[in-house]
């Protein structure tokens, strides 16, 4: 249990960002104490260095200009009144001789015969003597005169030891106090700055226990990353509830429309297996059947070539499409249908205009156009098919002067098994446009539609410069 619980401690993303943050502050903190540490001792040394130059070239200048005695006079006077910066004074003569000793009582420790007497005239030499008691250490500087007689001049490192130490305890307990508020920041941090993430992941709980696509991450305004991915979280939540919504209602959709043939289908069946039916109606029976099972076979196969087309895996047979051609066989194919709905059907294409597309593909993007168009124009209204060149491109439309759609079905009525209120009356599965947009995609090119409600709508395919070939 207890394991199982350390585990749990140590794979919390917050805990591990808060230890990561706190160890960075506290190594970035120990870097700055360190080298402010370096930089303090080595202010230190130079002081007490300038310090014994001072004083060295006081005390030479006093016994050259006056003497022994007033050097010693002069030493006498600073021991006596007990400075911070007494200091050791030595005077050596020219056969090592010791000529002057003077220091405090408490640098008698110090042993003083290493001390180097060979320095040049005019040159200063620095010598360290170790303490035999403790750490301490007597700096040292000489010079040798001009009469050959060497002065020096010393100071322990006691004061500055001692300084140092303290402030090394001081740096000991700062760091302390550094790791633990950098701890309790990074954990303050953490928490703040995971607080999206943990809206993400009880609303992906809920979503999960739910089903339900309604909940929404609560995003801040501050526009840094996890903000940005809790917005886009919601917008593809948006989108997969739009989705879903949209599927239910397609499969809706395919359930009532797919109903009726299956039915007629069955009821057909039923009667031409009814006993004593005379053969002419048991045959008429099966060709309605066949004829029911077609409509099916249709509905399916189009579901299949949309998909095909969306993933891009579509087989095209490409060539040279005479576009006025291909236009004048979808007016023979649907002019008794708009003559007997009372609808004028008409054409405008140069005869010179090529395009380089599968035929059978075009001619169903023309089929649906043109189908669409007729089933939703009334008695009296006009059908037109255009094409043109527009820039490198072509452009085929398909303009009629019907219901026309509401501006809030526009931008879905390329879904697929999308239906909008105003055509549930009229037979079909909402595929038609969705085929339409699939195909024209898969050729390089691009659907659109201009449209506005009570005078009729504009369908427009344009395909690019590689599928637009002018002949010669």
């Amino acid at each position: 249990m207890a394991g199982r619980w350390r585990r749990q401690i140590t794979n919390t993303i917050g805990l591990r960002l808060a230890a990561w943050y706190a160890a960075v502050f506290a190594i970035s903190s120990i870097g700055v104490g360190l080298l402010a540490y370096q930089l303090l001792d080595a202010s230190l040394v130079r002081r007490d260095h300038d310090l014994l130059r001072v004083k060295l070239a006081e005390y030479a200048a006093r016994y050259e200009s006056r003497g022994i005695r007033a050097l010693q006079d002069a030493v006498s006077a600073e021991q006596a009144s007990g400075g911070p910066d007494s200091v050791l004074v030595r005077l050596v003569g020219t056969n090592a001789d010791v000529l002057l000793v003077s220091a405090p009582q408490a640098w008698n420790t110090f042993d003083l015969g290493p001390l180097d007497d060979s320095p040049g005239q005019g040159d200063d030499a620095w010598q360290a003597l170790p303490s035999p008691t403790d750490t301490t250490t007597l700096e040292v500087a000489s010079r040798r005169l001009s009469d050959g007689t060497l002065i020096e001049v010393g100071r322990t490192t006691i004061g500055r030891d001692r300084f140092l130490t303290e402030i090394r305890n001081l740096f000991g307990v700062l760091i302390v106090a550094v790791v633990a508020a950098g701890l309790a920041g990074g954990v303050a941090l953490t928490s703040q700055a995971l607080r999206p993430l943990r809206s993400l992941r009880d609303t992906v709980r809920t979503i999960t226990a739910t089903g339900r696509f309604d909940s929404r991450v609560e995003a801040g305004p501050d526009g840094d990353l996890v903000d940005e991915l809790g917005r886009l979280f919601n917008a593809m939540l948006g989108r997969i509830e739009t989705l879903v919504g949209g599927m239910r209602g397609a499969l809706d959709n395919v359930a009532h429309d797919l109903r009726t043939p299956l039915a007629r289908l069955r009821a057909r069946a039923e009667s031409a297996l009814t006993p004593g039916t005379p053969p002419e109606v048991t045959q008429a029976a099966l060709a309605d059947c066949v004829e029911e099972a077609d409509r099916v076979i249709s509905l399916l196969a189009t579901l299949l070539d949309i998909s095909e087309a969306e993933t891009g895996t579509m087989k095209l047979r490409l060539e040279t499409v005479p576009v006025a051609a291909l236009i004048a066989e979808t007016i023979d194919l649907y002019e008794d249908t708009a003559e007997d709905r009372g609808i004028g059907l008409t054409s405008e294409v140069s005869e010179d205009l090529q395009v380089r597309a599968d035929r059978q593909r075009l001619r169903q993007v023309l089929a649906n156009l043109v189908d669409n168009a007729l089933k939703y124009t009334p008695a009296g209204g006009r059908v037109a098919i255009r094409a043109g060149r527009l820039g490198p491109g072509i452009r085929l439309t398909v303009e009629d002067t019907g219901s026309g759609i509401a501006p809030e079905d526009l931008p879905r009525i390329w879904d697929r098994l999308y239906r909008a209120d105003s055509s549930r009356g009229e037979p079909g599965l909402g595929l038609g446009l969705s085929l339409v947009k699939a195909i024209v995609t898969a050729h390089g090119g691009h659907v659109d539609v201009t449209s506005h409600v009570g005078t009729g709508s504009t369908f427009a395919v344009t395909l690019p410069e590689v599928a637009a070939v002018t002949a010669k």
